[in-house]
């Protein structure tokens, strides 16, 4: 939807017939059409006009119009995590900075293709690395109405784009020999429908990905809930995504992604995620340590481990739900 907006609009705006006239993006008083509208010509501003997301929101809000309507998950219930238009903004540009996507290059047709159900239901949240796809099954056919594929399905694709590895996230439903057979590395790592990851599974979850080369397919039943929150954990460790932007990045990516008490397990936990350096202690610094009183669990955090790190090589720390207490190197060493 944003690259045929895009595409539309730079049409028009290079169009001889056109030049001297003004175009105008209007929609209807419907809510939720406004904010997608309101949305698409934002991306618009941040993906070809350079604008900050502060500067196409702050455009979007001036005169009298009314506030935009947030989005929500793609759960039932009450809303309770709302994801506004700037988050989605700010999602776009972290895409930007980091490569994950370019217009100029960008598969259209490749891309509605295989996120179609009937064609494997797969959609890339970070290209070369991350494919997020729906659980396979013990063989394709159609139940109900509705495809199913079987492990085998995948392989031209997988071999294809260097997919090396699968991680599945829901119960057993096919044999994981069937990957295996086939050259793939295949992890299972099971956590319940709709809920979120123990600190456990975020941490082997994250060491497979870090000494994967190539890219990794996950999946769970539906591969929206469970597969998004992992990878949106990963993403935010790596790249320094926050948490409303990684989510509105997969949303982005792949609609229907990360719902309910997952929204609030990444927006709990981002502060657990440090992405920073933490060097053994030196010798001469280990007696004012012992002498301070740090609460359990507590880090030390330096300056310089705040101006400097490798985000390859940094550690990631997932405790309570909780933020951490943090004391830094002029507030706890005299």
């Amino acid at each position: 939807m944003v690259y045929r907006y895009c595409c539309k609009l730079n049409k028009k705006l290079k169009s001889y017939s056109l030049s001297r006239k003004k175009i105008v993006h209007y929609t209807c008083f419907d809510q939720r059409k406004r904010a997608n509208a309101a949305f698409l010509i934002g991306a618009y501003a941040v993906i070809y006009l350079k604008k900050t997301p502060e500067e196409a929101y702050r455009a979007l809000l001036s005169g009298s119009n009314p506030p935009y309507l947030p989005f929500r998950d793609a759960s039932f219930g009450n809303c309770t995590y709302n994801l506004t238009i700037l988050d989605c903004l700010q999602g776009i540009r972290k895409g930007l900075q980091h490569g994950f996507f370019d217009f100029e290059t960008f598969d259209v047709d490749e891309y509605e293709h295989y996120e179609r159900v009937e064609n494997g239901d797969f959609n890339w949240i970070v290209p070369g690395k991350f494919l997020a796809f729906s659980g396979p099954h013990p063989k394709s056919k159609i139940e109900n109405g509705y495809p199913l594929h079987a492990p085998e399905a995948y392989f031209p694709y997988f071999k294809k784009h260097n997919v090396t590895a699968v991680v599945r996230l829901n119960k057993k439903i096919y044999e994981a020999k069937r990957f295996t057979d086939a050259g793939f590395e295949h992890y299972d790592l099971f956590f319940i429908d709709g809920s979120t990851p123990s600190d456990n599974i975020v941490r082997r979850f994250l060491n497979i990905c870090e000494n994967t080369e190539g890219a990794i397919a996950v999946h769970c039943k539906a591969g929206l809930g469970r597969t998004g929150t992992l990878i949106a954990c990963y993403v935010m460790k790596h790249y320094r995504f926050t948490h409303a932007e990684i989510i509105a990045w997969i949303r982005i990516c792949r609609p229907g992604s990360i719902i309910g008490p997952q929204q609030h397990f990444l927006e709990e936990n981002s502060l657990n995620i440090f992405l920073v350096n933490l060097p053994l202690v030196p010798q001469h610094l280990k007696n004012s340590l012992n002498t301070c009183c740090l609460p359990a669990p507590c880090i030390l955090v330096t300056a310089s481990h705040l101006s400097s790190f490798d985000s390859k090589k940094t550690s990631i720390v997932v405790g309570p739900r909780r933020h951490f207490p943090i004391q830094t190197e002029k507030s706890t060493i005299q």
